[in-house]
C-alpha cells in the first residue's frame, strides 16, 4: 500500500463526519423504540445533535466518545452529525428510523469536504420497515459519500452482522468485552483503524464468517470460559497483516435470516484476512458444547440464595435474565419479587421496577405512608401481571443520579421519579424511567445500600456483573417470564435462515413450515 499523502499533510486538512444511532431489538419483546424513546435515551445519553455531540461524548463509556477524545489528540477536524440511543426493545418505528438517519445524512451531506466518516452503531437493529437497520443507514452514507471515502464502525458484541453492513463499511470493529467496559475502547481502535486508511490511501481485504449456531446471551460472558479465551487468543491473531479482527456472538432475538454470531477480519490479502477469519470461526465452532450453564426456576433460587447467605459476608446476587432490559424486556415482570416475598426473604432488594404510575402513587403518598399499588406486570408478558399488594414507601428520588460503574462510566442516569418500597423485609426500586440495573449506584438512589443486603436482584444478564462481581458472595441466574428466554430455542422462530441451530447443539431451524 502506498501512501498518498504526508503525515502533516493529512492532520492538516483530516476532516471526520461522525454520529451515532444506536439500538439492539429484540422482535419477541413487547415495546416499540420510538422517536421519544431515543431523544431521552434510556440508559444511554438523551439525543444530542451537532456541536453539542461533541460536547456530551467526553469522558463516558460509549464508542463515539472513545473516537471522539483519540480523533482531537491526532489534529483531526470533527463534524458532528447526530448521537442517540434507546433502550433494547421490540422495533425501532419507521417514524423515529428514518428521522433519525435523515438528520444523520443531512450532517453529512452539509459538512462540505470530507476525509471520512466514523458511526457508533450497535449492529443488531430491526425497524418497522427494514430487517438489517445499520445495512441501510450504511447503504445510504455510502451512496451520499461515493465508494473510495474511508467510512469506519464501531459495533456492539452483540451485532447480528449482515452482508450489506460488510460490503458498505470498510471496517467494522466489535467490542470484545461483555460486560461492555471497553465501548469507549472500541471507538478509539476505530480511530487507530481509520488512521491506517488516512495514511495509506489503500483498503484492506474483507472476510465475513456468519456461524452456524445461536449463543444464548448468559453464556456470552467474556469474565468467563469459552469467551474469555476465544477473545484472548482473537487478540493475539491481530498483526500488521490482520490489524482489526472481530467476533460478534450477536443478539439472538431478532427474528430474520442474519441473526446469529459471525466473525470478521480486515487483512493486508484476501489471504491474510481469510486466513484470520477461519481460525477464529473454527475457534468458536469448536467450543459450541461450552455455550451453556444452570439456570434456575424463581423459587429455587431465592431458596438457594437464602441458604448460601446464612453463612455469607456479601450480598448474593440474582440475576432476572428474562426480563433483562438489556435485551428488550420492559423491567416491569414480577415474578422474582413474589418469589423473594413467597418465600419470605430477608434482607433483599429487587431492581429496577418500571412503573411511572406506582412511583407517581408513592410519591402522592409521601415516605412513611403505606400504599395499595398494582405494580409492575403492565407489559403483557406471558404467565405475568401486576402484583397487587401494599407497600411502604421507604424513600422517594427525581431519578437524577451519576452511575460511576466500570458499565455505565459516569453517565448521568434520569430514572424519573422513583421510590423504595418495601414489602416484608424487601424493597423494591421503582422508577418512571427504564434502564438496565447495572450499577450499584441504581439501588443507592433510592436509600438502599447493595453491600448491605443479604440478597440483591437484578433486571440484568450480565452487564451487573462489572460493578456487583466484586462484591458477590456468589452469583446465580433465574428465569421467571420475560421478553427475554434464556433459552432461545423456546422464542417462536419464524425467518431465520435455514440450517441455523437455535441453540449450541440444538435443532437446525428448518423454515417456518417445518417448525
Amino acid at each position: 500500500m502506498t501512501a498518498t499523502k504526508s503525515s502533516s499533510e493529512k492532520q492538516d486538512m483530516t476532516r471526520i463526519a461522525v454520529g451515532g444511532f444506536l439500538h439492539e431489538t429484540n422482535t419477541f419483546a413487547p415495546t416499540k423504540a420510538t422517536w421519544e424513546a431515543f431523544v431521552h435515551g434510556g440508559g444511554w445519553p438523551a439525543m444530542t445533535m451537532g456541536a453539542d455531540v461533541l460536547k456530551v461524548m467526553r469522558g463516558i463509556n460509549v464508542g463515539l466518545a472513545g473516537f471522539v477524545e483519540d480523533a482531537e489528540r491526532k489534529g483531526w477536524e470533527l463534524v458532528p452529525t447526530i448521537a442517540c440511543g434507546a433502550s433494547p426493545s421490540a422495533h425501532v418505528t419507521e417514524d423515529a428510523f428514518e428521522r433519525v438517519v435523515k438528520a444523520m445524512i443531512d450532517g453529512i451531506q452539509a459538512a462540505g469536504k470530507l476525509d471520512a466518516v466514523y458511526l457508533d452503531l450497535h449492529g443488531a437493529m430491526v425497524t418497522e420497515h427494514l430487517d438489517d437497520g445499520e445495512g441501510e443507514i450504511l447503504s445510504r452514507v455510502r451512496e451520499v459519500i461515493g465508494p473510495d471515502l474511508p467510512l469506519v464502525v464501531s459495533i456492539d458484541l452483540h451485532a447480528n452482522v449482515t452482508p450489506a453492513m460488510i460490503d458498505h463499511a470498510d471496517a467494522l470493529i466489535a467490542y470484545r468485552t461483555y460486560p461492555h467496559v471497553d465501548m469507549a475502547d472500541t471507538g478509539r481502535a476505530a480511530a487507530k483503524h481509520l488512521d491506517l486508511l488516512l495514511q495509506s490511501g489503500a483498503k484492506y481485504a474483507k472476510a465475513f464468517r456468519q456461524l452456524p449456531f445461536l449463543i444464548p446471551i448468559s453464556w456470552q460472558c467474556t469474565f468467563d470460559e469459552p469467551t474469555k479465551g476465544i477473545y484472548a487468543k482473537l487478540a493475539a491473531l491481530e498483526s500488521d497483516a490482520v490489524p482489526t479482527l472481530s467476533f460478534a456472538p450477536g443478539f439472538p432475538a431478532a427474528d430474520f435470516p442474519d441473526c446469529g454470531p459471525s466473525v470478521f477480519a480486515y487483512g493486508r490479502t484476501q489471504a491474510d484476512a481469510d486466513a484470520a477469519a477461519d481460525k477464529v470461526a473454527a475457534l468458536v465452532i469448536g467450543h459450541e458444547n461450552d455455550f451453556d450453564g444452570t439456570i434456575h426456576s424463581p423459587d429455587d433460587g431465592v431458596r438457594l440464595a437464602m441458604q448460601i447467605a446464612r453463612g455469607a459476608a456479601k450480598p448474593v446476587i440474582i440475576a432476572d435474565t428474562q426480563d433483562n432490559p438489556g435485551a428488550g424486556g420492559d423491567s416491569d415482570t414480577t415474578g422474582m419479587l413474589r418469589a423473594l416475598v413467597r418465600n419470605d426473604a430477608q434482607r433483599a432488594a429487587i431492581g429496577v421496577i418500571y412503573d411511572p404510575v406506582s412511583a407517581q402513587a408513592a410519591h402522592a403518598a409521601g415516605v412513611g405512608a403505606t400504599v395499595r399499588l398494582a405494580l409492575g406486570g403492565k407489559s403483557g408478558i406471558a404467565g405475568d401481571a401486576p402484583y397487587e399488594e401494599s407497600f411502604v414507601v421507604e424513600h422517594l428520588s427525581d431519578g437524577r443520579f451519576v452511575a460511576p460503574g466500570p458499565y455505565y462510566g459516569g453517565r448521568e442516569m434520569e430514572m424519573g421519579p422513583s421510590a423504595c418500597l418495601r414489602i416484608g423485609d424487601v424493597r423494591v426500586v421503582v422508577s418512571s424511567h427504564k434502564a438496565q440495573l447495572a450499577d450499584q449506584a441504581m439501588y443507592r438512589y433510592v436509600g438502599i445500600e447493595p453491600t448491605e443486603q443479604a440478597i440483591l436482584v437484578v433486571k440484568s444478564s450480565v452487564h451487573f456483573r462489572a460493578d456487583f462481581q466484586p462484591i458477590a458472595e456468589r452469583l446465580l441466574i433465574c428465569a421467571a417470564p420475560g421478553a427475554m428466554p434464556a433459552d432461545t430455542a423456546s422464542l417462536q422462530w419464524t425467518r431465520l435462515r435455514p440450517g441455523v441451530r437455535v441453540k449450541p447443539n440444538g435443532q437446525p431451524f428448518l423454515g417456518r413450515n417445518a417448525n
